[in-house]
């Protein structure tokens, strides 16, 4: 088999189920596989996969193990020459696993391949592409400075090696994770892809960018920028510090002034609500009753992607348009536009999206 997705799941299930149909479309001709790590989640994830998609390999787990433990789970029971770690929150092109693996396959001594991260709206999530995240790097950063944490010498659209890939989208072979140990089980949530990545490059591997496929990343959806999210992150950063730059002192010292000053920040602020001027369903239906039932604004259906206005509510009838469709024009659009967008799975009575990289995504079932 020449690739296994693993994607640890835990209570998004609206998002889990388009992520499942974007992947299922991208790996009709790659002879892969889909693995779903179910966290415990409390809503009805597992009931769905069990209904929509059985060809889909469910582990439920019977309590909530973490981003490392829940995906070292999965990658045990895979197949796949390549594995490729992927967010419930993400939607991908229906080639992104061909060109990656293509690309994968056209280097020698690869370690991490990433691709080009965008939020619900189109904006590019530099973390992408990043450096090791040294306590110098960190400090720099909290200060407002970071040009030498994320990988700025390569453009969003660019391919090229960088250190540090994020963990909402993973490639690598199954040989060089489990050779690395995978996922760092001390890491419950937040900062284990920095480890991965480090661990991987210390082994004498080479970490890609691939900026030639988009993904969406509903980032935040999973979980929300508050307190706790903090306590977690630094805590995190502090476990990475520990493990991999103990020994020198004044490093030591320079860790210790990193995640003090980390501490005292405040967690991101919740995002604007939008309110968009009108509402434009591209899909060839010319009417659907349940979804103007349930938008609170003018619609306009129309069957083309031309013209579109801004200021809008951009929703895609995820049945009419691919997904690569609906990426790229979220991806070059929203710079002019100015609009928000939703996916909508007509057959399944809901859409979602996210105007966002910080705020909790939206979802409406009709």
């Amino acid at each position: 088999m020449k690739l296994s997705i693993v994607i640890l799941n835990y209570n998004v299930r609206y998002f889990l189920e388009l992520c499942l149909r974007s992947v299922e479309a991208a790996i009709e001709d790659i002879d892969a596989e889909i693995i779903v790590v179910d966290n415990d989640s409390s809503d009805d994830s597992c009931t769905m996969i069990k209904e929509l998609f059985p060809n889909v390999k469910l582990i439920e787990n019977k309590e909530n193990y973490g981003f490392s433990k829940g995906n070292n789970i999965g990658v045990a029971s895979a197949k796949g020459e390549y594995l490729c770690i992927l967010n419930p929150d993400t939607v991908v092109a229906e080639d992104t696993f061909t060109k990656v693996l293509r690309f994968a396959e056209s280097h020698n001594n690869l370690g991490i391949v990433g691709c080009h991260l965008i939020d619900g709206r189109g904006k590019f999530l530099p973390e992408s592409k990043r450096h090791v995240p040294t306590p110098k790097v960190a400090l720099q950063k909290l200060i407002g400075n970071s040009k030498n944490y994320y990988t700025n010498n390569l453009k969003p659209n660019d391919v090229g090696k960088t250190e540090v890939l994020v963990g909402a989208f993973m490639l690598l072979k199954r040989v060089v994770y489990n050779e690395v140990g995978g996922f760092d089980e001390d890491y419950f949530m937040y900062g284990e892809d920095i480890d991965l990545s480090y661990k991987v490059l210390k082994a004498g591997y080479s970490n890609y960018y691939f900026g030639e496929t988009s993904v969406v990343h509903y980032k935040g959806e999973s979980t929300l920028k508050d307190k706790a999210y903090a306590k977690r992150f630094y805590g995190a950063m502090e476990i990475f510090y520990k493990k991999h730059f103990k020994r020198n002192i004044l490093i030591s010292a320079l860790v210790k002034i990193v995640l003090i000053l980390a501490s005292k920040r405040n967690p991101i602020s919740k995002s604007e609500k939008l309110i968009s001027k009108e509402v434009v369903v591209i899909s060839e239906s010319t009417n659907d009753e349940q979804l103007k039932n349930r938008i609170n604004c003018p619609i306009a259906f129309t069957s083309t992607l031309e013209d579109i206005p801004s200021e809008a509510k951009v929703v895609f009838d995820s049945e009419f348009l691919s997904y690569k469709t609906i990426i790229e024009f979220i991806k070059t659009q929203n710079i002019t536009k100015q609009n928000t967008y939703r996916i909508w799975l007509k057959s399944s009575n809901f859409m979602l999206g996210s105007d966002s990289s910080t705020g909790r995504g939206e979802v409406v079932c009709f």
